[in-house]
């Protein structure tokens, strides 16, 4: 399906990715009619001209209905999530999410929506499959049998089959991509629901600062991960939007590392070595987790290609010059 010209909601359009989607969308040609978010619009992390950004909580349906009225295409990246100190400790909060997801393809099928696109997360794979380190990359069908990420995973994994039955009972096209550690500027970086690339940047902007250079790392440092910046993630949602993929498939980067590594690309981006302290009480998540793009590779024929280092980089700056500015994140 052809996206240009076409018009479209983005939901989570207060957050990191949500706020970068609308602006993507629409310097490709995509009619952003709505913006829409829980949080109130001063708290958004971006908002664009031309577009109505409004203020909704979509776990209502009526505000469901309202948001998707007269588009042609839904992306609810809408959810209440956050970093793995976050989801851990919020089960439930992150559960109630099955609320926005359900009301919003009722929205969509009774509004006659032609096109759905759901965010979904690496945290519905089978936890089995990331206890080591040296993980296998996660194909597709290692959700099943399925046991993902407690809360948080399961709401997604759900609200993947929602859309898989939404499709086939009602006919509501749906698109599903699973995130893998999405991280870039313009989105949270301090306050509890930041994920590692920014909290580690922040811990070493402000030893930097603080003249303290140590840093305290959540586990052992040895867990591993892959992580996409935000223009992959973009690219490749409006591919799968407009591909003819009616299964979900992973959208990550296949470059592994560990945290410590991560910690290491960090200081070298500052210039600066510290002294590491490992809260091994801290959540802390799987041993191991990675993106196998194979079936991304077959059937678009593209996968994340931007280097961590020149993510991080870019995060980094970014990252620096709110501390600076004594900006408090939103």
């Amino acid at each position: 399906m052809e996206l240009r010209g076409q018009s479209a909601v983005v939901c989570g359009a207060g957050g990191f990715i949500g706020g970068h989607l609308v602006k993507s969308l629409q310097s490709n040609g995509v009619k952003v009619v709505r913006a829409v978010d829980v949080k109130p619009l001063d708290g958004w992390y971006q908002q664009t001209e031309g577009v109505e950004n409004i203020s909704l909580d979509l776990k209502d349906r009526e505000n469901c209905e309202q948001a998707v009225k007269g588009v042609d295409l839904v992306y609810q990246l809408a959810a209440d999530m956050g970093g793995m100190g976050f989801i851990e400790n919020n089960k439930a909060l992150c559960m109630l999410s099955v609320l926005t997801n359900t009301h919003m393809l009722q929205a969509a099928q009774k509004q006659g929506v032609k096109r759905f696109f759901y965010s979904s997360s690496a945290c519905v794979y089978n936890g089995d499959k990331q206890t080591s380190e040296d993980v296998i990359p996660l194909k597709e069908s290692d959700a099943y049998p399925a046991m993902p990420e407690d809360g948080y995973g399961w709401e997604k994994l759900f609200s993947e089959r929602m859309c898989r039955h939404f499709e086939e009972d009602f006919g509501l096209v749906c698109r599903v991509a699973r995130f893998h550690n999405v991280y870039g500027p313009n989105g949270t970086w301090n306050g509890g629901r930041e994920k590692a690339p920014a909290a580690i940047c922040r811990k070493v902007i402000e030893a930097k600062r603080s003249g303290k250079h140590e840093i305290s790392i959540w586990g052992d440092g040895k867990q591993t991960r892959s992580f996409m910046y935000i223009d992959d993630c973009l690219k490749g949602t409006q591919m799968i939007m407009e591909s003819d993929i009616d299964e979900p498939i992973n959208l990550g980067s296949s470059e592994l590392v560990t945290i410590n590594q991560l910690v290491d690309m960090v200081e070298d981006i500052a210039g600066i070595k510290l002294k590491r302290s490992y809260d091994l009480s801290a959540p802390k998540g799987v041993n191991g987790r990675n993106s196998d793009n194979t079936m991304i590779m077959d059937k678009l024929g593209w996968m994340p290609s931007i280097p961590l280092r020149v993510g991080m980089e870019k995060t980094y700056r970014w990252i620096e010059e709110q501390v600076a500015s004594g900006a408090i994140d939103k």
